[in-house]
């Protein structure tokens, strides 16, 4: 039988158990989102990744930047009122070695809508390597179909320009019909270089 006594010392045990898990609690909670810097000779945007709904393609990307894989490369693709494309060629249209590409996540992925960063792909569902695109607008049309059972169209939403969307919108109007690109129908008549990717501090 507890006395008085040790059941109050019991109760204040129990107490600061509870407070000390509350704090981890909370600290966790308040885990500050990754995000990435990526310098242009246009400017500057930071994206806020998104690794709850998309987390093997955040993994995938934060693996080319820890890499440098991005540092040179260009906005090849710009069309304007939907999406300025980047990180698969040099300026020159050289490719660097690619990794294996990724299984589609647009189960669970957000919204492709303005802001947005995607991943592209080829036909091929899982086919997404480096190169990403901005949504310039809401996308409706690259969400995952409605009659999807799962992965199998869309594409995958990883995060979200938080800051420096301006440089975004001058990007996309850069005068077209140029060189830096493999369509010169959607590629600018000036190189638009990433001139350095990392994971913000």
């Amino acid at each position: 039988m507890l006395t008085p006594k040790t059941h109050l010392r019991l109760l204040a045990r129990l107490a600061a158990a509870a407070g000390i898990f509350a704090l981890a609690t909370s600290a966790s909670a308040q885990t500050p989102a990754t995000k990435v810097t990526m310098e242009t000779n246009l400017g500057t945007f930071i994206i806020e990744l998104d690794p709850e709904h998309a987390p093997k393609t955040v993994e995938n990307f934060l693996r080319y930047v820890g890499e440098g894989y991005y540092e040179g490369l260009t906005f090849h693709r710009i069309v304007p009122g939907f999406v300025i494309q980047g990180g698969g060629y040099e300026r020159d249209g050289r490719q660097h070695k690619l990794h294996d590409p990724i299984a589609l996540e647009t189960k669970t992925a957000a919204r492709n809508a303005r802001a947005t960063l995607s991943m592209a792909r080829t036909n091929d569902p899982n086919s997404a390597t480096s190169q990403f695109f901005v949504n310039l607008k809401d996308n409706p049309d690259l969400d995952a179909e409605q009659s999807d059972p799962g992965n199998l169209s869309g594409y995958t939403v990883f995060g979200r320009v938080v800051q420096g969307m301006e440089v975004i919108d001058a990007i996309a109007k850069v005068p077209l019909g140029g060189p830096f690109g493999p369509d010169p129908r959607s590629a600018p008549q000036m190189p638009i270089i990433i001139q350095h990717a990392s994971v913000a501090k």
